[in-house]
């Protein structure tokens, strides 16, 4: 049941979307601080509707936002890392040969015996 497991988990096409999904989410909070930070101030502040006289541009959180994403992205890139080494493991490991056909193996079996004889 591990085995089944560790084969659906590092299964290339499920932890590429993976990836692309939590990329995606940690860069919308980049893009959305972006906007509700620094943007929409200076909109606010142009078009003349400010709250309490002031426009307030909030670059730190919009830099914690930024940090925030590249933190995510390191450790992804350490999980991708992982996964593609576990992958190039399970193609190195040696695989049993297969098994001969029938045939081949039933000629086998006269062959030994005719040379007992």
């Amino acid at each position: 049941m591990l085995r089944e497991f560790k084969e659906f988990a590092i299964k290339g096409n499920m932890v590429d979307m993976a990836v692309g999904i939590i990329i995606g989410a940690a860069f919308g909070t980049v893009v959305a601080s972006l906007v509700n930070d620094v943007l929409m101030p200076v909109i606010s502040g142009i078009i003349g509707t400010r709250d309490a006289g002031a426009v307030v541009l909030a670059f730190g959180l919009f830099l914690n936002a930024i940090i925030a994403f590249l933190a995510v992205a390191v450790a992804l890139f350490f999980l991708v890392k992982g996964v593609n080494r576990m992958r190039r493991q399970e193609e190195a490991a040696p695989a049993a040969p297969p098994a001969p056909p029938e045939d081949v193996r039933l000629l086998g079996e006269i062959r030994d015996l005719l040379r007992r004889r």
